[in-house]
């Protein structure tokens, strides 16, 4: 596993607008140590990693990596939410915005959907004032549908689907919003409401 580099301290703290002085102050450590770290002269204790993650406004995952993820997106609207998926154990993960996600030692970018045509097309009717979306999609255990969510301004509903069972999944009725299926190995697959015969 990689620690954090002293160039990561740097360009972090940079970022933050942050003196070397200042940075030692908000972990009650001396300029000195935070130099020795910059410079490749040391290394913080493991006590030190998640307050110095906090003081340069970062996650543990940004820390390590030394990739700074910036969030745009501030006001946190649901119709802004990303998924993720892992491809090895099939969690699935939400935010209304873009992160930095990993799971079983793999790092996750967001799913990005797209138009649901052919063998990924999501049907909608309305059954007993409910919505159901079906998908013809194949459900084996190498190949299958893992979610179905709607999608509005204020709420999300996920239904987590799983091999051998139907490609479908009942939700409250909606009238604006979206539905999303994701495949497990096609991605993320959309249709915008209203779609009701």
């Amino acid at each position: 596993m990689n620690y954090v580099t002293g160039e990561t301290i740097r360009t972090l703290r940079e970022k933050q607008g942050l003196t070397q002085k200042a940075l030692a102050e908000l972990l009650a450590v001396s300029d000195k140590t935070v130099s020795k770290w910059e410079t490749g002269r040391g290394l913080p204790d493991i006590t030190l990693i998640q307050p110095l993650a906090g003081a340069l406004r970062v996650s543990l995952a940004e820390l390590f990596s030394g990739e700074y993820v910036i969030n745009r997106n501030r006001s946190g609207h649901m119709r802004r939410t990303k998924f993720y998926l892992c491809p090895i154990c099939g969690n699935v993960i939400q935010a209304t915005g873009e992160g930095a996600f990993s799971c079983c030692g793999v790092d996750l970018p967001p799913l990005e959907p797209e138009e649901a045509t052919g063998e990924h097309e999501i049907t909608l009717s309305e059954s007993d004032g409910d919505l159901y979306c079906t998908m013809n999609h194949p459900m084996t255990k190498d190949h299958h549908i893992t979610f179905f969510a709607t999608v509005t301004s204020e709420r999300i509903t996920l239904l987590k689907t799983y091999p051998e069972q139907n490609a479908q999944g009942r939700f409250p009725m909606l009238r604006h919003g979206f539905v999303l299926g994701c495949c497990n190995k096609h991605g993320l697959f959309v249709k915008k409401l209203p779609y009701l015969p």
